[in-house]
């Protein structure tokens, strides 16, 4: 802090010495009468115009030092105050990002494999393409943000999806824990830990094993590719599964749900241990949920992210089974 008060203090003089009565241009100091040196009116009417300028500068320039002084003063006081503010602000701002740091050590990370098979590109329209780009960047919204955030695969990537990621959201490939790949997702995940979930599948998932990695369809077909997941889990040989939907919660709608909400709904049961408050939490109120026990209607988690809500009108369109 001295030394800070040290350099103010140069300055003040450096600035008091440039403001001060310059010198003749013979580099001698020019002989000003002062009024209060007593000098005769005789040797006042010898000055010319010029030294009689001077004269009155030097004046004005004593009778405004105390003037002078007392501004230094304050101005090294609000150069005391600005260092202070700025090093309040570094502490607080110091203290908010070591809070955030140890709000996220709380967070436990699963070892289980989440992964959006982007396979399908060929089969869609650009329009829904989008849709299911609105549906992955909920799906990496949420992960990110999870108490269990799970291993984010997304694989096959390329065509119009990649297009439209590149168009629409560059900041992709800054995503952080997240997996994208353009192999096949058979050729990232041994095929003995793969669990590809459709709700054409006989299997009913009743537990989440953290050595797999379940697959989800990144499919909007609106109802044109029935059952091709589920043929193609059979095709390959994979181990194949449907969400306990059907033992929790009664549908006015198909079974079919958007990638997004299969993403969430595995997000919740890790979170909360049960597969009908997981169900309850995600699944929006137009599929007209009601719990199987009670027969009472789901209440439905309001939605305070919109933005990366992919498309509100068409989650049921979407080919991943649950």
């Amino acid at each position: 802090m001295m030394a800070d008060d040290d350099s103010v203090k140069e300055e003040e003089e450096e600035e008091e010495a440039a403001a001060a009565p310059q010198r003749d241009s013979n580099g001698a100091d020019e002989k000003i009468v002062s009024s209060s040196g007593g000098g005769t009116a005789a040797e006042n009417q010898t000055l010319s115009k010029r030294q009689k300028k001077k004269l009155l500068r030097q004046q004005k320039w004593e009778e405004e030092r105390d003037l002078r002084k007392q501004l230094r003063k304050e101005k090294r006081q609000q150069r005391r105050q600005q260092r202070q503010n700025q090093e309040e602000e570094k502490e607080h701002g110091g203290d908010a990002q070591s809070a955030r740091k140890r709000l996220r050590r709380d967070v436990t990370p699963s070892s289980l494999r989440l992964v959006v098979d982007c396979g399908f590109d060929s089969l869609m329209l650009m329009k829904d393409v989008r849709k299911l780009h609105k549906q992955i960047q909920r799906c990496y919204a949420e992960n990110r943000r999870a108490v269990h955030p799970v291993q984010f695969y997304l694989t096959s990537l390329g065509g119009q999806l990649k297009q439209s990621m590149d168009e629409k959201d560059k900041g992709w490939v800054n995503w952080k824990d997240i997996h994208i790949k353009t192999e096949h997702y058979s050729e990232v995940v041994a095929k003995e830990d793969l669990v590809y979930l459709t709700s054409d599948s006989p299997n009913v998932l009743e537990e989440l094993d953290h050595n797999k990695a379940y697959v989800i369809g990144g499919l909007v077909d609106h109802n044109h590719h029935k059952g091709i997941t589920f043929e193609k889990a059979k095709e390959l040989g994979i181990h194949h599964a449907q969400l306990p939907l059907s033992s929790f919660v009664k549908m006015n709608s198909r079974k079919v749900l958007a990638v997004n909400h299969v993403f969430e709904i595995i997000l919740a049961y890790m979170e909360k241990g049960s597969w009908q408050e997981a169900f309850f939490t995600v699944l929006p109120q137009r599929k007209g949920a009601v719990a199987v026990e009670t027969g009472t209607i789901a209440q439905e988690k309001q939605d305070n992210n919109s933005d990366s809500d992919p498309d509100p009108d068409s989650p049921e369109q979407t080919e991943k089974r649950t």
